[in-house]
């Protein structure tokens, strides 16, 4: 597989001494982010707090950095990405920021350093519309939310 040079920046001095965006296995697709706080942040439950990372990117043009929430926060503490997953743009500067949220029942202490989210680079498509009058006809037509069942057996038998 080959690697997409980027172009990264530390930001101030609240991002020294902490490692970059990294790749914890030979296999994972999102690159984990560390708090660059310099004092612990108490999120309580039902709450946000902007986070930062201590880095800016410059993207190339055509691709888009996912900011995603990490499994191992969401499945122990409820902890998740209130924007998730959040764009970064290959024209944006500043710094990333992460938008955690408390979606459990007990504050959560962000410490500085500790792994908040991942970041997953992606090439994008851009589209031109082409405005017509009716849209091509399929099975499910304009079927919504809910619209095929939620049990399978039922579903395909009934």
């Amino acid at each position: 597989m080959q690697s997409l040079k980027i172009r990264i920046a530390r930001m101030g001095q609240h991002s020294l001494g902490l490692p970059l965006p990294s790749y914890a296995t030979s296999g994972s697709a999102g690159m984990d982010i560390c708090a660059a706080v310099l004092n612990d942040v108490e999120i309580l439950p039902g709450e946000s707090a902007i986070i930062p990372a201590g880095f800016s990117i410059e993207l190339p043009v055509g691709y888009e950095a996912q900011i995603r929430p990490r499994s191992g926060l969401a499945a122990k503490h409820r902890i998740g990405i209130l924007n998730a997953p959040g764009t970064i743009d290959s024209d944006y500067r500043g710094e990333v920021k992460i938008i955690l949220s408390n979606f459990g029942r007990e504050p959560f202490v962000v410490h500085r350093g500790d792994r908040i989210a991942q970041m997953v680079i992606q090439k994008f498509e851009r589209a031109d519309w082409v405005e017509v009058e009716e849209l091509e006809q399929t099975q499910r037509g304009a079927g919504g939310f809910g619209h095929t069942g939620t049990n399978s057996e039922r579903t395909h038998h009934g």
